[in-house]
């Protein structure tokens, strides 16, 4: 029981025994390699995820091709679009890395949404955010150019998913190119030139923002 506590944090603060004992009887948790799918888009969405460890992509498929959506940090649930609107997920998730994850009964998980005020309060707020993220995705897809997007791209990486200046940034070439809607040699391509450029340092799979300044004005500009 402390251990699920612990991994999932401020999410079962104010829950009673019985509601901790629900939650309990009604997860499992496992465990992922790098590379592996933990949802398909369209499949029946049974149960909804909670990232404990580890890092994952959510992504839309449509005739061949990806586009990442998000990235999903430890601490946040995966398959909440499916929760009270549809029973088959919208999208995929695959790891980028190891992943462990607590897969809940999703019946289980709407019970607890109904009888426990503040964890639907949290529910609702953890979804706000997401689509807030997608209309910034938006906006970024539609209104920015290819070099405007890897900047966003970079500056998220840096500021929302690793919080550091210098990161391996686990995506692939092809990871990055799917999250700024480009094609692998067009990601490439600009990855190097802001190298060249001295905006970022790219050793393999590190990666080290030089230049924040540079990053915003290209984000600004598009």
């Amino acid at each position: 029981m402390h251990l699920i506590q612990k991994d999932f944090g401020k999410w079962l603060n104010n829950f009673t025994e019985e509601q901790l004992k629900m939650v309990m009887d009604n997860q499992v948790k496992l465990s992922y390699n790098k590379g592996e799918i933990i949802s398909k888009q369209g499949g029946f969405a049974s149960h909804i995820i909670f990232l404990s460890e580890g890092l994952i992509k959510i992504y839309k498929e449509h005739n061949d091709k990806n586009l990442i959506l998000k990235l999903v940090k430890p601490g946040e649930f995966i398959g909440l679009s499916s929760l009270f609107s549809k029973s088959t997920f919208d999208y995929s998730a695959a790891c980028i890395d190891d992943s462990k994850v607590y897969s809940i009964n999703i019946e289980t998980l709407k019970t607890l949404v109904k009888s426990n005020p503040d964890f639907a309060e949290k529910i609702i707020w953890l979804m706000n955010q997401n689509t807030s993220q997608y209309f910034e995705r938006i906006m970024s897809l539609t209104q920015k150019q290819l070099h405007g997007r890897i900047a966003d791209a970079i500056l998220h990486l840096s500021r929302e998913i690793f919080e550091s200046t210098s990161f391996n940034m686990l995506l692939t070439r092809r990871d990055l190119a799917e999250f700024c809607g480009m094609s692998t040699e067009s990601a490439i391509r600009i990855l190097k030139e802001f190298h060249n450029d001295k905006i970022v340092n790219i050793d393999g799979k590190m990666m080290e923002v030089i230049s924040f300044p540079l990053l915003e004005r290209l984000s600004e500009v598009g």
